[in-house]
């Protein structure tokens, strides 16, 4: 893998002189074409790439080995090591915005341009790496590297902030079809030093099964009452086909329960239920130690359906409602290590082990343990915003100096517009243009952000989860930490307009993952009716 990485840097200067030359190229292209003010800046831009190609190399090579170590070096996430949390606060602007969509714009031409190239060489370093299944991101040379390196090596030109994201935009079509070439060389050489690729993860699917008939993943509205009157009879124990080859204590533990029920219908529903959790239990998005919990609950939950009729009330019961809030929230923090994880963890299996050594089981249980688990959210919050207390001060005064007209200047200087940010393709932005509603429908969507709410925000050259701490008694200024690390934002109101208009900023609501397991469990139902 070093061998390879020295190999590929030392390659750096070359490509890029290339992708300088296919912006300079471009400009020369687009100049004609733009107003006269256009004109002059483009025409300043190209002579400032002319003549700083030395300075603009040389910051694009730091970064892009700072980048490369900092993959090489970073721990595996089967280590369990814990991630480094960094205290820090970072103030966003339109500029920054601006920054992140040209970013994200380049990350998504090199991906759609090389998305062959890229899948392939992967198997190439994941077999430098040790990692025959693929389970990691193991190429250090990734498309966000270069994208991150590019904006590094633009910061080399003495020119406002627009005219550093000019050549952004201009240089990402050539960056990309360089990398395209990039790539496809990177794996002939690795092929002729007689690196076999790691071959990519199968699946064997059971017999007449097809790929068309897979369930569906996405949250849909599913009936449980109708999939209960639809599980096939006579249901018992030992003629149930579901259970003919499970496991000694599930077999035994449903067999007990379906000796209980007094009639049909009840053993339908006992049935449903531990369908449910064997499908919650196989649903690879549920992180082990969080699915050891909820099967903790499978019990319980076949003694509570012989007991409790609105069970099979998927969006209202609080049993469903724990499970689903549980497995989002330690979503939202997946370092192993964190002690907030660890807390939730904790508090979430002493709220379980509580509700299963019950003999009467009832609705109240697991509503208690909601609450329970929703009091160290608000603990949590607490503790975060205790924690950011001093910055939230500086905050509170820079508002008021905000409020009072106090703004500092953009340094775009007219070189970027609104219309120029709605650039980004692919999975950033839909393929039509934004309606006239998008900007009500931004500040309706801020509007409504409340303190606790997790987002999915693009910031700093990458995606994140972040949960929204504070808002500014003038809402001016809105306070996001995020969710793998101690790190802070706090952004401007226009700045989040922009975010939600480009795209790049939406808020994360709850999967269900127990809709999911009811979509494959009538996905299950129905496919036995057919045979």
């Amino acid at each position: 893998m070093q061998q390879f990485v020295d190999d590929e840097l030392l390659r750096g200067p070359l490509l890029l002189d290339q992708v300088v030359e296919g912006a300079i190229d471009g400009l020369r292209k687009a100049i004609p074409g733009m107003a006269l003010g256009q004109r002059t800046a483009l025409s300043d831009l190209m002579q400032s790439l002319q003549s700083q190609r030395g300075r603009v190399s040389e910051y694009f090579m730091v970064s892009l080995r700072r980048q490369v170590d900092e993959a090489l070096n970073q721990p595996s996430p089967s280590a369990g090591a814990k991630t480094t949390r960094l205290q820090s606060l970072a103030l966003v602007e339109e500029d920054e915005v601006a920054v992140n969509v040209e970013i994200a714009h380049a990350v998504e031409i090199v991906k759609s341009t090389a998305e062959y190239e890229i899948r392939e060489l992967q198997t190439y370093t994941s077999a430098l790496a040790g990692d025959m299944d693929m389970a990691h991101l193991n190429n250090p040379f990734r498309p966000e590297t270069y994208a991150n390196a590019l904006w590094a090596g633009s910061q080399a030109l003495p020119l406002s902030r627009g005219h550093q994201i000019a050549f952004m935009r201009h240089a990402s079509t050539p960056l990309a079809q360089l990398l395209r070439r990039s790539y496809a060389a990177a794996c002939s050489r690795l092929e002729s030093m007689g690196v076999e690729p790691a071959a990519y993860r199968t699946m064997i699917l059971p017999s007449g099964s097809r790929r068309g008939s897979r369930p569906p993943e996405a949250d849909v509205e599913i009936d449980l009452y109708a999939i209960r009157d639809s599980m096939p009879a006579p249901l018992t124990a030992s003629a149930s086909p579901h259970f003919v080859h499970a496991s000694p204590p599930v077999r035994e533990t449903w067999r007990a329960v379906a000796d209980a029920a007094p009639n049909l219908v009840d053993r339908q529903a006992v049935e449903l239920v531990s369908r449910l959790f064997d499908a919650m239990a196989s649903d690879d998005r549920v992180p082990p130690d969080v699915s050891l919990i909820v099967s903790r609950l499978q019990g319980p939950a076949l003694r509570l359906s012989l007991r409790d009729s609105t069970l099979l009330d998927q969006d209202q019961h609080p049993l469903w409602r724990f499970i689903n809030d549980l497995v989002f929230e330690a979503e939202m923090v997946p370092d192993a290590a964190d002690p907030e994880r660890a807390l939730l963890l904790k508090t979430a299996q002493l709220a379980v082990d509580q509700v299963a050594s019950e003999t009467e089981q009832s609705a109240g249980l697991y509503r208690w343990a909601l609450d329970r688990m929703q009091s160290l959210l608000n603990k949590s919050l607490t503790r975060r915003l205790a924690a950011a207390s001093s910055q939230i001060g500086a905050l509170h005064r820079f508002e008021d100096r905000l409020t009072a007209g106090n703004v500092v200047p953009s340094s775009l200087h007219g070189m970027l517009d609104v219309p120029q940010l709605d650039t980004v393709p692919a999975e950033l932005l839909d393929a039509t243009p934004p309606a006239p509603q998008a900007a009500d429908g931004s500040k309706a969507w801020l509007e409504s952000l409340k303190p606790g709410a997790w987002v999915r925000m693009f910031l700093q050259s990458r995606w994140h989860h972040a949960r929204l701490l504070w808002v500014g008694d003038r809402r001016e200024i809105w306070l996001f930490g995020d969710g793998a690390s101690d790190a802070t934002w706090a952004v401007r109101r226009s700045a989040l307009l922009l975010m939600h208009e480009s795209k790049l900023a939406k808020t994360l609501l709850r999967r269900s993952i127990v809709g999911t397991a009811a979509a494959r469990v009538q996905h299950q139902v129905a496919a036995a009716a057919v045979a």
